[in-house]
Formats: C-alpha cells, sequence, structure tokens
C-alpha cells in the first residue's frame, strides 16, 4: 500500500462527502475497520454495524446517511451517498501499481508462423499462440497460456497465467481474464444410444466482448452450434460454469459457483448471487436478481427478485415463510376461544 498522506478535507472533496468532526485530521493508509490503526482511513457502510465505530481504531471513517449523527469518539466521519463506491474510488489511489508487462516475447513461448501479433503485445514464458490466431495490440499473454488456432484476443486483453482459450474463440478488447479460465472448451453434449453414450459434436465457438472480467478457475464452454455469447462489461466471479450456447447481457454481475444451463438467455443487468443455477432454455430478463443458492427452473420476466429452490419472486418466497408463525398464531387464538367457550358453557 502506498504511503499518502491525505486530510479529511480533501478526502470529503474526492467522494463529495460531508464531514463530522476534524477537517484537518490526517490519514496515510486504508485499512478493514477491525484492523485500522488511528493513521488509517476505514469505512462502515451499513447501520447494523454502528457498534464498530466506537470499537475501530481508524481516523477516518466513512459512513452512510443513516449513521450521520452516530457517536464515534475522537474519530472523523465523512457521510457519504454510496460508501462502498467511495472507498473503493480511495482504495485505488492508495493501491499499490501491478507489476508492469513489458512488450515483448519470451524466448520459450511457442507462437505459430502464421499467428498475427500486434504492437506492443507481451507473451509470457512457454505460452503458446496456435496457427491462425490474432493477438491485436497492446494484448498480454501470460505464461503459460493457450491460445488455440484461429482464436483471437482483443487490443489491451490480460490473459493472466494458464488461461486456455480455445480453436476459434474470440476475446474482445479490455478484458481481464484470470488465472485457470478455459474458454471454449467443448459443451457438456451425450446421446444414448444402443452401445452406449454417443458425444454430440460441439461446433460453435464462445465470444466475449469488451471491458468483461473472468475470475480464476471459470469456465465458458463453446456452443453446440453458432455461439456461446458473453456481452459487453459482464463481471464473471471465479469458478462459475456456463454451458454451451448461453448468451449473457450487458453489465451482468455472476458470483463464484453460480452456474447457468445450455442455451438459457440472461438479459442486460442481470445478478446471479453465489451459487444460483439456471436451468437450460429458460430466459431471464434484464435487471433480474437471483438469491444466493436459488435454482430458477422457469422463465422470468425483467426485474425480478427470485428467491429459493425452485426459485420463486421475493413477495411469494417471503409470504410462504411467514405462513407458519401465522398458523401459530391461530392456533394460539382458537385455543383461547376453546377456553372461553368451555368456561361459558359451565
Amino acid at each position: 500500500m502506498k504511503q499518502i498522506s491525505m486530510t479529511a478535507e480533501k478526502i470529503a472533496e474526492l467522494v463529495k462527502g460531508t464531514i463530522s468532526g476534524d477537517p484537518q485530521r490526517v490519514i496515510t493508509g486504508i485499512s478493514g475497520i477491525k484492523d485500522a490503526a488511528k493513521e488509517h482511513l476505514s469505512f462502515v457502510g451499513n447501520k447494523k454495524y454502528e457498534e464498530q465505530l466506537t470499537t475501530t481504531a481508524a481516523g477516518i471513517i466513512l459512513v452512510c446517511k443513516d449513521l450521520a449523527n452516530a457517536p464515534a469518539s475522537d474519530r472523523t466521519l465523512i457521510v457519504c451517498d454510496n460508501v462502498d463506491l467511495a472507498f473503493a474510488k480511495l482504495s485505488a489511489l492508495f493501491a499499490e501499481e501491478p507489476p508492469a508487462f513489458v512488450p515483448g516475447i519470451h524466448p520459450s513461448a511457442v507462437i505459430a508462423d502464421d499467428a498475427v501479433i500486434g504492437e506492443n503485445v507481451c507473451i509470457g514464458a512457454n505460452a503458446v499462440v496456435e496457427s491462425g490466431a490474432v493477438i491485436a495490440d497492446n494484448a498480454v499473454i501470460s505464461a503459460l497460456c493457450y491460445v488455440g488456432h484461429e482464436a483471437k484476443i482483443g487490443n489491451g486483453t490480460i490473459l493472466y497465467p494458464n488461461v486456455t482459450v480455445m480453436y476459434r474463440c474470440e476475446v474482445g478488447a479490455k478484458c481481464i481474464i484470470h488465472p485457470g479460465v478455459v474458454i471454449g472448451a467443448d459443451g457438456f453434449g451425450f446421446i444414448p444410444g444402443p452401445q452406449g453414450l454417443v458425444k454430440v459434436p460441439q461446433t460453435g465457438i464462445v465470444v466475449i466482448g469488451n471491458d468483461v472480467e473472468i475470475g480464476a478457475n471459470t469456465t465458458i464452454d463453446r456452443a453446440r452450434f453458432g455461439k456461446t455469447v458473453i456481452k459487453d462489461n459482464v463481471k464473471i466471479d471465479d469458478q462459475v460454469m456456463i454451458a454451451h450456447n448461453v448468451a449473457i447481457g450487458e453489465s451482468s454481475i455472476l458470483v463464484a459457483q453460480s452456474g447457468i444451463a445450455g442455451s438459457a438467455e440472461l438479459g442486460r443487468g442481470v445478478i446471479l448471487a453465489g451459487k444460483a443455477g439456471i436451468n437450460g432454455h429458460i430466459t431471464i430478463g434484464d435487471g433480474c436478481q437471483i438469491a444466493g443458492t436459488s435454482s430458477v427452473v422457469k422463465s422470468l420476466p425483467p426485474g425480478q427478485i427470485a428467491i429459493g429452490t425452485p426459485a420463486e419472486t421475493q413477495r411469494v418466497f417471503l409470504g410462504r415463510l411467514a405462513l407458519p408463525k401465522k398458523f401459530q398464531k391461530l392456533e394460539a387464538k382458537i385455543k383461547e376461544l376453546e377456553a372461553k367457550i368451555k368456561e361459558l358453557a359451565n
């Protein structure tokens, strides 16, 4: 972490926040709320964690509007509209720069004679670039990566170590692909036959748009025919599984260990929380949010929040969840009435 001195006044100016406390208070670093020292900036973004304001040693704390009047001992508070966004912006200022990729081709890299390599490209140790592959300007192909025959890697895209992009698949510009990702393995297709399972040829490709980020060990299968499509600005966490012929709409978020079965289509801005599952051949409308571990088996219209297995709308789920308590109250009321009837009968 960089050592930068910054006053509360300057921080408030950067995040468009309001100061409660000493505007000249100085911090030299950032930290989580539990580990912060007096020279650190930290944050509390939810009122339910208000107690942490009195237990932390952080000198300056970003807080949500609900905590604008919270007691904070001698700390300086900065009230923000969006605490997470403000802290992320400040974190970038204090973060150490990642190791720079130096343009050039490592002597141990294996590159086909007819591969097209752009300008300012970095290709690391033991990377393989097959025949007909195209690596655009400013791209990074890190150590031990594999770029298959006729695959395309866009301008400024980074493949971290051990990424595999199989034949004819396409990755757009300014993408970040983390270690262990596999793009374009065969989709899972088998048909029972007299002699056992017969493999269905997977003849399509994967097409990934621009500004996509894909977390470690995620897998995106090639299409049975046509394309598996990940559109622009999609953000995918670690260990996500995307099957053949799936389409993911722009700016969607797929959190760790979520899975999407074949030919499902997700609209724009969809959020899948951790371990959520999507059935094959269904459509999830724009802006839908799927809760963690939920399993969606039917198509959803735009804007729905789905919870549970099988997933249902938030209203239905919460209503059903409340039924046992309603029955308990009803049972108590019935017993009370029975007692009164018995008393009157006597």
